[in-house]
């Protein structure tokens, strides 16, 4: 499922990953020649996927890496 809206893309990567911590994963795919990055979350039942050709856009992956991190090795999502 393709999502256009980050915060719905941030708000499902999360319900799907506390649904299923040990079959959820993510990936990035950058284009350089596109300047378009590609962001899929799955676990291999449900597909997410966030496009984005938008520098600005950088910062939110930093808090979706920060999100993943902080619940891989806490079970809890960064406070802020």
């Amino acid at each position: 499922m393709h999502i256009e809206n980050w915060e719905k893309f941030y708000q499902r990567a999360e319900a799907l990953y506390r649904a299923d911590p040990l079959n959820t994963r993510y990936s990035l795919k950058y284009r350089n020649c596109d300047g378009r990055l590609h962001i899929k979350v799955t676990d291999n039942t449900t597909v997410l996927q966030y496009k984005t050709e938008q520098q600005a856009d950088l910062k939110k992956l930093e808090r979706l890496n920060a999100l993943f991190f902080s619940l891989m090795a806490t079970g809890e999502a960064p406070k802020g």
